[in-house]
């Protein structure tokens, strides 16, 4: 098929920054539907035949991808991905290119967790909307070897919110965000976590696709570059007991695909915020719960989404109330553009595609239908009884990853929304995963009932 003119300019361009940039060599990058990163390497001058034809590879060999017998499919190079890896430049300079997948007979892989994603935008498209999206990555910088639940020594440093003091990894921090910009990946912030050891990396709002590209990006440079210094980097929710947990607090909103204007602003609104994104939060309130497992993926994750560490445990939404779910954000009144809703229970451990998917889908759905929006709780609601809680109409959110399928399984709107593979594969794999939890015997249990019972 004859590249457009549009195409065609971008190839152009993509090879002359390469040969500028001495590029030796490609990852063609993809993802599994669990959210892992999956490459293969080619050299440069073989970019141009996998654009033109595909490179092909076996399915069956990715978790969730295929079956034995209908293994064969190819990657299909997106060039506005191309980015140098800063860390892997010099004599063997490489550059990354993120793919989509598709099957021999040149058909989306419904299986492509980016395709699920794609699929959710073009449907945004149709109504006239771009969602876009900021995620906020947290993580550990952790010492190999003496950093465990048990040594006291949780973090790489003794830093907590916001320190300028005591710090110290704020270099490796730099050198991580240094690595992003070079990648062209924006940061809007990077700072020191509550947690000793614990960071924050915040991405500049642009289109969901970019963003969930941008937040595998994220990962592979925190890890890469963290070993680099002799550290090791964890996006577990949850890796130590008594400390704040990592989340991905992600900041959307929806913007008009003719004028760019931001649609989630109404200055006449109590909260600043038009109808629309009432009903867009509405909806992502009332699908909380069936979205839960594939925003909080692990059994782990349901150790983070626990009263006390600025988690949400609860369906509600707010403007000041940090326990909440949904967050409205105070904004400067000569920028409406960023009017936006903060979604506070997504780990870093997700699928960024598939998570963005089923958000999307949710926040769609309170405005297809006009989905009310309950009344915000500036409570603390971590400090409420029981009668309370029930008074405001809250309900908790899944208090485990078992739960959270079973809820994920009852939710008909995300379930179309990942498409029935990945629905049923993404289902399976994640009972087999809390199948396998559940018949563990852990420290705890040796330590209370061993001699007591």
């Amino acid at each position: 098929m004859p590249l457009s003119e549009a195409d065609q300019a971008l190839r152009a361009e993509v090879f002359a920054r390469a040969e500028q940039q001495g590029i030796k060599f490609v990852n063609l990058q993809f993802t599994d539907i669990v959210g892992a990163a999956k490459s293969v390497t080619i050299p440069f001058h073989k970019l141009k035949d996998a654009e033109d034809h595909g490179l092909w590879f076996d399915g069956s060999a990715i978790e969730g991808f295929a079956r034995i017998h209908e293994s064969d499919m190819y990657l299909d190079p997106d060039l506005s991905t191309f980015a140098p890896i800063p860390w892997e430049a010099g004599e063997n300079a490489t550059a990354r290119v993120v793919c989509n997948v598709y099957n021999p007979d040149g058909a989306e892989f419904a299986g492509d967790p980016r395709y699920v994603l794609r699929r959710g935008l073009e449907r945004a498209l149709k109504l006239g909307v771009i969602y876009q999206t900021s995620p906020e990555l947290e993580f550990f910088l952790i010492r190999p070897g003496q950093d465990h639940p048990g040594s006291g020594l949780p973090g790489a440093d003794r830093a907590g919110y916001f320190d300028s003091t005591q710090d110290e990894l704020a270099d490796v921090r730099n050198d991580i965000v240094t690595a992003l910009e070079q990648m062209e990946i924006m940061v809007e912030a990077s700072h020191h976590e509550v947690a000793s050891g614990q960071h924050e990396i915040d991405l500049r709002y642009a289109d969901a696709l970019r963003t969930a590209d941008n937040v595998m990006a994220v990962k592979m440079a925190v890890k890469a570059i963290a070993q680099r210094r002799g550290l090791a980097a964890t996006f577990m929710p949850k890796p130590f007991l008594g400390l704040n947990g990592s989340g991905m607090h992600i900041h959307q909103s929806l913007a008009d695909l003719a004028a760019h204007r931001n649609l989630f602003f109404d200055g006449d609104d109590d909260y600043e915020i038009s109808q629309m994104a009432r009903h867009f939060a509405a909806g992502q309130l009332v699908h909380a719960r069936g979205i839960c497992a594939i925003l909080a993926p692990l059994v782990n994750s349901y150790k983070r989404l626990v009263p006390g560490y600025e988690a949400p445990a609860y369906i509600s939404w707010a403007r000041t109330n940090r326990s909440a779910l949904l967050r409205v954000p105070r904004i400067n009144s000569h920028r409406p553009e960023s009017t936006r809703i903060e979604l506070r229970c997504p780990d870093p451990s997700c699928n960024p595609y598939l998570a963005f998917a089923v958000m999307l889908a949710a926040g769609l759905d309170g405005i297809q239908h006009e989905l009310p929006l309950q009344n915000a709780v500036e409570e603390d609601l971590f400090q409420l009884d029981d009668p309370a809680l029930a008074g405001h109409g809250l309900g908790p959110l899944p208090t485990s990853l078992g739960q959270a399928l079973q809820e994920l399984e009852r939710d008909q709107v995300i379930l179309d929304a990942l498409g029935e593979q990945v629905a049923e594969w993404f289902i399976e794999a994640k009972r087999k995963e809390w199948s396998e939890y559940r018949t563990q015997i852990t420290q705890w249990e040796w330590d209370r009932y061993l001699t007591s019972s």
